[in-house]
Protein backbone atom coordinates (compact mmCIF):
# COMPACT_ATOMS: atom_id res chain seq x y z
CA UNK A 1 0.00 0.00 0.00
CA UNK A 2 1.12 3.59 -1.21
CA UNK A 3 0.19 6.34 1.19
CA UNK A 4 0.39 10.76 0.29
CA UNK A 5 -1.14 13.79 1.45
CA UNK A 6 -1.69 16.11 -1.39
CA UNK A 7 -3.67 19.54 -1.23
CA UNK A 8 -6.66 20.48 -3.75
CA UNK A 9 -7.97 23.69 -4.68
CA UNK A 10 -6.22 27.21 -4.25
CA UNK A 11 -4.26 25.69 -1.80
CA UNK A 12 -2.97 23.22 -4.30
CA UNK A 13 -2.60 25.77 -6.82
CA UNK A 14 -0.14 27.39 -5.30
CA UNK A 15 2.32 24.66 -5.27
CA UNK A 16 2.08 24.01 -9.19
CA UNK A 17 4.18 20.83 -9.55
CA UNK A 18 4.32 19.36 -6.41
CA UNK A 19 4.21 15.79 -7.15
CA UNK A 20 3.32 12.86 -4.16
CA UNK A 21 5.18 9.96 -4.98
CA UNK A 22 5.41 6.41 -3.11
CA UNK A 23 7.66 3.71 -4.61
CA UNK A 24 9.03 0.45 -3.44
CA UNK A 25 9.82 -1.67 -6.67
CA UNK A 26 9.93 -5.40 -5.58
CA UNK A 27 10.73 -4.94 -2.18
CA UNK A 28 7.63 -5.18 -0.48
CA UNK A 29 7.36 -8.97 0.51
CA UNK A 30 3.99 -10.17 0.01
CA UNK A 31 3.97 -9.09 -3.62
CA UNK A 32 7.61 -9.20 -4.42
CA UNK A 33 7.92 -10.58 -7.73
CA UNK A 34 4.11 -11.16 -8.69
CA UNK A 35 1.61 -9.17 -10.69
CA UNK A 36 0.08 -7.22 -7.74
CA UNK A 37 3.35 -5.95 -7.14
CA UNK A 38 3.06 -1.82 -6.80
CA UNK A 39 6.11 -0.19 -7.63
CA UNK A 40 5.17 3.62 -7.35
CA UNK A 41 2.06 5.68 -6.83
CA UNK A 42 1.71 9.08 -8.06
CA UNK A 43 -0.86 11.93 -6.94
CA UNK A 44 -0.20 15.41 -8.68
CA UNK A 45 -2.21 18.05 -10.43
CA UNK A 46 -3.06 17.78 -14.01
CA UNK A 47 -2.52 20.17 -16.39
CA UNK A 48 -6.22 21.63 -16.15
CA UNK A 49 -5.27 22.82 -12.64
CA UNK A 50 -9.15 21.73 -11.89
CA UNK A 51 -8.44 18.15 -12.26
CA UNK A 52 -6.22 15.93 -10.22
CA UNK A 53 -4.04 12.80 -11.66
CA UNK A 54 -4.14 9.78 -9.92
CA UNK A 55 -0.68 6.83 -11.09
CA UNK A 56 -0.51 3.55 -10.14
CA UNK A 57 2.67 1.45 -11.60
CA UNK A 58 2.60 -2.35 -11.17
CA UNK A 59 5.11 -4.95 -12.48
CA UNK A 60 7.92 -3.29 -11.98
CA UNK A 61 11.93 -3.49 -13.52
CA UNK A 62 10.16 -5.17 -16.82
CA UNK A 63 13.43 -5.17 -20.19
CA UNK A 64 11.83 -4.74 -23.25
CA UNK A 65 11.06 -8.32 -23.76
CA UNK A 66 9.11 -8.95 -20.94
CA UNK A 67 7.24 -6.02 -21.45
CA UNK A 68 5.49 -7.04 -25.12
CA UNK A 69 4.03 -10.07 -23.45
CA UNK A 70 3.34 -8.75 -20.08
CA UNK A 71 -0.07 -8.07 -18.93
CA UNK A 72 -2.43 -7.07 -15.94
CA UNK A 73 -3.93 -10.18 -14.05
CA UNK A 74 -7.38 -10.03 -14.20
CA UNK A 75 -7.39 -11.11 -10.68
CA UNK A 76 -6.01 -8.27 -9.36
CA UNK A 77 -7.79 -4.92 -8.74
CA UNK A 78 -6.04 -1.85 -8.55
CA UNK A 79 -7.92 0.57 -5.79
CA UNK A 80 -7.07 4.41 -5.68
CA UNK A 81 -8.26 5.41 -1.94
CA UNK A 82 -9.31 8.72 -1.22
CA UNK A 83 -9.77 10.15 2.27
CA UNK A 84 -11.71 13.19 2.46
CA UNK A 85 -12.02 14.05 6.50
CA UNK A 86 -8.63 13.37 7.66
CA UNK A 87 -9.48 10.35 9.88
CA UNK A 88 -7.26 7.94 7.39
CA UNK A 89 -10.19 5.87 6.13
CA UNK A 90 -11.46 6.11 2.88
CA UNK A 91 -14.51 8.24 1.47
CA UNK A 92 -14.01 7.27 -1.95
CA UNK A 93 -12.43 4.69 -4.04
CA UNK A 94 -11.52 4.34 -7.98
CA UNK A 95 -11.12 1.20 -8.41
CA UNK A 96 -9.75 -0.54 -11.95
CA UNK A 97 -9.77 -4.37 -13.06
CA UNK A 98 -8.71 -5.42 -16.30
CA UNK A 99 -10.60 -8.40 -18.65
CA UNK A 100 -10.93 -8.87 -22.02
CA UNK A 101 -8.17 -5.98 -23.21
CA UNK A 102 -9.94 -3.53 -21.19
CA UNK A 103 -9.05 -1.80 -18.37
CA UNK A 104 -12.56 -1.35 -16.39
CA UNK A 105 -13.20 1.34 -13.96
CA UNK A 106 -15.79 2.17 -11.08
CA UNK A 107 -16.03 5.20 -9.18
CA UNK A 108 -15.29 7.25 -7.46
CA UNK A 109 -17.57 6.48 -4.96
CA UNK A 110 -17.99 6.30 -1.24
CA UNK A 111 -17.23 1.65 -0.74
CA UNK A 112 -19.62 0.33 1.54
CA UNK A 113 -17.12 -1.22 3.71
CA UNK A 114 -13.32 0.03 4.15
CA UNK A 115 -9.88 -1.55 4.52
CA UNK A 116 -8.68 -4.44 2.56
CA UNK A 117 -12.30 -6.59 2.11
CA UNK A 118 -13.46 -4.61 -0.70
CA UNK A 119 -16.44 -4.91 -3.18
CA UNK A 120 -17.14 -3.46 -6.36
CA UNK A 121 -20.32 -1.50 -6.30
CA UNK A 122 -21.95 -1.94 -9.80
CA UNK A 123 -24.08 1.24 -9.41
CA UNK A 124 -20.92 3.19 -9.60
CA UNK A 125 -20.12 5.32 -12.27
CA UNK A 126 -18.21 3.04 -15.31
CA UNK A 127 -15.66 3.80 -17.56
CA UNK A 128 -13.27 1.40 -19.48
CA UNK A 129 -10.12 1.96 -21.98
CA UNK A 130 -8.71 -0.18 -24.30
CA UNK A 131 -5.39 -1.38 -22.88
CA UNK A 132 -2.33 0.12 -24.58
CA UNK A 133 -0.20 -2.26 -26.36
CA UNK A 134 4.14 -2.00 -26.09
CA UNK A 135 5.21 0.06 -28.74
CA UNK A 136 2.09 1.21 -30.34
CA UNK A 137 0.21 5.12 -29.59
CA UNK A 138 -1.02 5.53 -26.07
CA UNK A 139 -5.22 5.06 -25.90
CA UNK A 140 -6.95 7.45 -24.09
CA UNK A 141 -10.98 7.35 -23.06
CA UNK A 142 -12.86 10.10 -21.40
CA UNK A 143 -15.95 9.61 -19.97
CA UNK A 144 -18.08 12.50 -17.50
CA UNK A 145 -14.80 14.55 -17.61
CA UNK A 146 -12.16 12.17 -15.86
CA UNK A 147 -9.45 10.34 -18.58
CA UNK A 148 -8.43 6.91 -18.08
CA UNK A 149 -4.86 5.22 -19.79
CA UNK A 150 -3.65 1.62 -19.20
CA UNK A 151 -0.59 -0.11 -20.37
CA UNK A 152 3.00 -0.07 -20.78
CA UNK A 153 5.31 2.77 -19.94
CA UNK A 154 9.31 3.53 -19.19
CA UNK A 155 9.08 3.16 -15.49
CA UNK A 156 9.75 7.00 -14.12
CA UNK A 157 11.24 6.55 -11.28
CA UNK A 158 14.44 7.90 -10.81
CA UNK A 159 17.04 6.41 -8.35
CA UNK A 160 20.37 6.26 -8.52
CA UNK A 161 21.21 3.09 -6.07
CA UNK A 162 25.14 2.98 -6.60
CA UNK A 163 25.58 6.48 -5.36
CA UNK A 164 22.61 5.58 -2.95
CA UNK A 165 24.77 2.36 -1.61
CA UNK A 166 28.07 4.50 -2.07
CA UNK A 167 26.31 6.97 0.55
CA UNK A 168 25.17 4.21 3.36
CA UNK A 169 28.65 3.13 3.70
CA UNK A 170 30.47 6.25 4.14
CA UNK A 171 31.90 6.62 0.84
CA UNK A 172 29.77 9.90 -0.73
CA UNK A 173 28.72 12.43 0.84
CA UNK A 174 25.24 13.14 -1.15
CA UNK A 175 23.84 12.33 -4.88
CA UNK A 176 25.12 13.58 -8.11
CA UNK A 177 23.51 15.98 -10.32
CA UNK A 178 22.31 14.49 -12.24
CA UNK A 179 23.25 10.77 -11.36
CA UNK A 180 22.42 7.65 -13.13
CA UNK A 181 19.30 6.32 -13.55
CA UNK A 182 19.16 2.71 -11.78
CA UNK A 183 15.91 2.12 -13.90
CA UNK A 184 16.52 3.36 -17.23
CA UNK A 185 15.38 1.36 -20.01
CA UNK A 186 13.11 -0.74 -17.63
CA UNK A 187 9.09 -0.44 -17.82
CA UNK A 188 5.91 -0.51 -15.28
CA UNK A 189 2.10 -0.94 -16.34
CA UNK A 190 0.78 2.07 -15.81
CA UNK A 191 -2.77 2.68 -14.78
CA UNK A 192 -3.59 6.63 -14.99
CA UNK A 193 -6.82 8.10 -14.18
CA UNK A 194 -7.50 12.46 -14.29
CA UNK A 195 -10.27 13.22 -11.97
CA UNK A 196 -11.56 16.73 -11.63
CA UNK A 197 -11.25 18.35 -8.18
CA UNK A 198 -15.34 18.59 -8.13
CA UNK A 199 -15.55 14.56 -7.80
CA UNK A 200 -13.44 14.74 -4.72
CA UNK A 201 -14.30 17.43 -2.86
CA UNK A 202 -13.17 20.21 -4.85
CA UNK A 203 -10.53 22.00 -2.12
CA UNK A 204 -9.08 21.47 0.96
CA UNK A 205 -7.01 18.30 1.99
CA UNK A 206 -6.96 14.77 1.36
CA UNK A 207 -4.81 11.55 2.11
CA UNK A 208 -4.63 9.33 -0.98
CA UNK A 209 -3.08 5.64 -1.30
CA UNK A 210 -3.05 2.72 -3.69
CA UNK A 211 -3.66 -0.78 -2.88
CA UNK A 212 -3.16 -4.24 -5.11
CA UNK A 213 -6.11 -6.57 -3.99
CA UNK A 214 -5.94 -10.04 -5.27
CA UNK A 215 -9.59 -11.63 -5.87
CA UNK A 216 -9.96 -14.84 -3.36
Amino acid sequence: MKKSKILLGTIFVAIIGFMAIAADHIDAPATKGTTADVTDFYAFQAEDTNNLVFVANVQGLLSPTATATASFDGNVMIEFNIDTDNDNFENLVIQAIPKNGKMHFFGPYEPATTGLNSTVFEGATKSEVAITAYGTEAVIATNEGMKFFAGPRDDPFFMDFAQYGAILAGNASGFNNPGSDTFAGSNVLSIVVEVPKSMIGGSGTINTWVEAKRKQ
